[in-house]
C-alpha cells in the first residue's frame, strides 16, 4: 500500500492511503475523484472534483508541475491535489512548491527523507503557488 506525505494543519506528516478511487476524465462526474495526466488541459469543471490526481509518467517529466500552478493559480482550485504515479522524493519539494498538498510514494521509497526534503527552506527569493511575492516585494 503507497504511503503518502500529506500537508495537514500547516505541517508535512506521513500518512496511509486510504485508497480513494480516483476516475478517468472519461469516466469522472462533478463531486468525484479525478485522476488525469500531465498533458490533461485543465478546465474550469474540474473545481467540481472531490480532489485532482496528477499521474506522473516518468520522475522526469515537468509536466505535471505545470499543471498544478496552472489549477491553482490560473483555476484557482483550492482542494486536495495529488501527485502519483511515478514520483520520487528527489522531487517532493518542488511538487509542494507547485501546489501539491499530497504526494503518493511508492512502499520503497524514503519516507523520512522526503518528509525532510518536503520543505527544506525558510524563505525563498522567487514567488510560488505557496508564496505569491518575491523576496523583493516582500522586502517593500
Amino acid at each position: 500500500m503507497p504511503k503518502l506525505l500529506k500537508h495537514l494543519d500547516g505541517e508535512w506528516r506521513i500518512c496511509e492511503d486510504t485508497q480513494a478511487t480516483y476516475l478517468s476524465l472519461a469516466d469522472w462526474h462533478p463531486g468525484e475523484a479525478l485522476e488525469v495526466g500531465v498533458d490533461a488541459e485543465p478546465t474550469p469543471t474540474w473545481l467540481e472534483a472531490l480532489s485532482i490526481a496528477v499521474n506522473f509518467p516518468a520522475m522526469t517529466d515537468g509536466r505535471g508541475l505545470s499543471l498544478a500552478v496552472l489549477l491553482r493559480k490560473r483555476l484557482g482550485y483550492t482542494g486536495e491535489l495529488v501527485a502519483r504515479g511515478n514520483v520520487h522524493e528527489d522531487i517532493v519539494h518542488f511538487l509542494a512548491r507547485c501546489g501539491f498538498n499530497t504526494i503518493e510514494l511508492a512502499n520503497e521509497s524514503r519516507l523520512d527523507t522526503a518528509l525532510k526534503w518536503v520543505d527544506p527552506h525558510t524563505g525563498y527569493y522567487q514567488a510560488s503557488v505557496i508564496s505569491n511575492e518575491s523576496a523583493l516585494k516582500r522586502a517593500n
